[in-house]
């Protein structure tokens, strides 16, 4: 008799329960309270963020040139600054025309003013190469962690020893502690969403940075240690030219280092997170099959409603026949011995008209030689 299948068993092979997991020693198995252990690591993330940027990030700018830019600010409107702050950045038109008439100012005026205050708001150099400076640190310090507690184990080098044995594989601290850092981190970053600085892609990074959280967490518990491990080194490798591009960036006089730098980023970032393009090409071709074969599992099942229905005639993908030729085909069966006598007497009459034109012939002939005989007796 088979046992009861919980929605658990699915993250394992088939014949392995989450009993079988308990062969391995409470030290050496993932469990999920372990997980409590990102909460505060995040919390101490975010204070050492915070010294970071204060002390360190600073000389570190200093270094590459960073500068914050001269902006010219708005100047003093108590109005203008009500409406800016509690209800819109960009005023429409109409709002224009009646903050003209409130302030007394041209439209003009007010435009400039406006542009000014956002400028002012606009985070500056320094508070940019800051928050890409403390991610440069983690990133490479976690990437070189990473590296020494993976490159002497066997699934660093044969991608088949990640699964030998799964899930029965103990854990080792130094796994342990490389996910909680990378989950606290990410977490870290998460609560630090709403006051970093917001750029364009901020919706795709707060959703990022869930599914790296989940992700995490979900693989930590199902025990993909070793292939998680090697997946988190892959991303930081990456991360770590990224966010050095930015602070070459920020800096000054570090222009054509700053694109040498984003071109290795791209090329990493290509190689190490994205499949082989074969598999994109197959998947499209794939996806037009069953494009089609929707398209004709909906013909067929039209077909048997048909048959059920006693009302089968033709096959679906037929096209539609003519008017002229269905009333060709009612003339066929309807008049079929008119139309052969038809085309008897049309038969008869183009007969007796060539048998008479060959007898005309045959008679123009003969008077021609007979006149032709009576010239040579003369």
């Amino acid at each position: 008799m088979k046992h009861a299948v919980s929605g658990w068993d699915y993250w394992l092979p088939p014949g392995v329960t989450w009993t079988d997991m308990e062969l391995l020693a409470d030290s050496d198995r993932p469990q999920p309270l372990d997980l409590l252990v990102a909460l505060p690591l995040a919390l101490g993330f975010v204070a050492l963020r915070c010294v970071f940027e204060r002390f360190f990030a600073p000389p570190m700018g200093r270094c590459l040139g960073v500068k914050n830019r001269l902006r010219v600010t708005a100047a003093p409107s108590p109005r203008l600054e009500s409406f800016y702050t509690k209800r819109s950045r960009r005023p429409t038109q109409v709002r224009l025309k009646g903050l003209m008439r409130l302030c007394g100012k041209t439209q003009r005026q007010i435009e400039t003013w406006f542009r000014r205050r956002r400028n002012q708001d606009r985070p500056s150099q320094t508070k940019k190469f800051g928050e890409a400076a403390w991610r440069f640190v983690f990133y490479l310090g976690a990437f070189v962690a990473g590296l020494a507690c993976l490159i002497d184990r066997p699934w660093f080098w044969d991608h088949r020893e990640c699964w030998r044995q799964y899930p029965l594989q103990p854990m080792e601290r130094a796994h342990y502690w490389y996910y909680m850092l990378e989950l606290g981190f990410y977490s870290s970053l998460l609560l630090r969403i709403s006051v970093d600085i917001k750029r364009k892609d901020f919706k795709e990074q707060v959703i990022h940075h869930l599914a790296t959280i989940f992700l995490l967490s979900f693989s930590y518990c199902a025990n993909y240690i070793r292939v998680g491990t090697l997946v988190m080194l892959l991303h930081d490798s990456s991360d770590i030219l990224l966010e050095s591009a930015k602070m070459f960036n920020y800096g000054t006089g570090w222009r054509k280092t700053c694109d040498a730098v984003f071109v290795v980023f791209a090329v990493v970032f290509l190689v190490t997170r994205l499949p082989f393009v074969g598999f994109y090409f197959f998947n499209v071709l794939l996806m037009v099959l069953q494009v089609l074969h929707i398209f004709w599992a909906s013909l067929i099942l039209r077909m048997v409603h048909k048959l059920l229905k006693g009302k089968l005639e033709k096959d679906e993908r037929s096209d539609e026949e003519s008017e002229e030729e269905k009333g060709g085909e009612e003339n066929a069966d309807q008049g079929g011995d008119y139309c052969w006598d038809r085309s008897k007497d049309a038969l008869n009459s183009k007969l007796s008209m060539l048998t008479n034109n060959c007898v005309l012939n045959n008679l123009s002939n003969h008077r021609a030689s007979a006149v032709d005989r009576m010239r040579k007796a003369q």
